[in-house]
């Protein structure tokens, strides 16, 4: 499994497809366009870190051996409604129909541009409300449409970074992140700072949550997670 960073407000997409070089460019080009990018090659390694990281969406190649495309595509309808686009050679439109009434959102046909398959990618989203959605853990829920924090019922005004900071650990409480994996998700590709800001966001982010600061709790040797219980 290969992993691209980017923004955590981001979508993670979840590239699965038999051919190396193809995961590498498709990799290279969601994570240029702004997206967390997770690959899989093959139907198995798929539904695998599907489990573990729940992407947002799903770009599945159909041809695959072993476990082809149509296999994933009714494994992953019997456990989520995740989004998948569905990458395949087959261009009549009885395998097209396949793949639309087995639960697919949308196919592209090979070959195919990449700034094709990002903006099948991007419309797919958009029509499946992600980043609309509300986000409740305990006592905050953050608003993602509007991009508004609320704690207690009070509205919390948070700088972009701490935003995006707290984004992450609500989106998965209880997980202990590093200093770097926080860096990396949440500023620019290529930033050269040190990972030490993290602490003094964090703190800020603290400050503002008032009698619920407690919540964001240092793990010793590690970095930072969100407490729920």
């Amino acid at each position: 499994m290969a992993i691209m960073n980017a923004t955590s407000s981001r979508p993670i997409i979840m590239v699965v497809d038999d051919d190396s070089d193809l995961r590498f460019l498709l990799t290279e080009a969601f994570g240029l366009a702004g997206y967390e990018v997770i690959t899989a090659a093959d139907g198995q390694e798929a539904l695998e870190v599907y489990e573990t990281n729940h992407p947002a969406l799903v770009v599945l190649d159909v041809m695959m051996p072993d476990m082809d495309g149509w296999e994933v595509l009714r494994e992953l309808r019997a456990r989520s409604d995740v989004p998948v686009l569905m990458l395949t050679a087959l261009s009549r439109e009885s395998d097209q129909l396949h793949g639309l009434e087995g639960g697919a959102d949308d196919y592209v046909t090979k070959p195919f541009s990449v700034h094709q398959v990002i903006a099948r990618v991007g419309a797919i989203l958009r029509r499946t409300g992600y980043g609309g959605k509300t986000i409740v853990c305990g006592p905050i829920t953050l608003d993602a449409a509007a991009h508004e924090v609320i704690v207690d019922d009070r509205l919390i005004p948070l700088t972009g970074r701490e935003y995006t900071l707290l984004e992450v650990l609500v989106r998965n409480p209880g997980r202990a992140f590093t200093r770097a994996e926080l860096l990396a998700r949440c500023w620019e590709s290529g930033y050269m700072g040190v990972d030490r800001v993290i602490d003094v966001h964090l703190a800020s982010l603290r400050r503002k949550l008032g009698k619920r600061r407690n919540m964001i709790s240092t793990v010793r040797g590690v970095g930072y997670k969100l407490d729920v219980s």
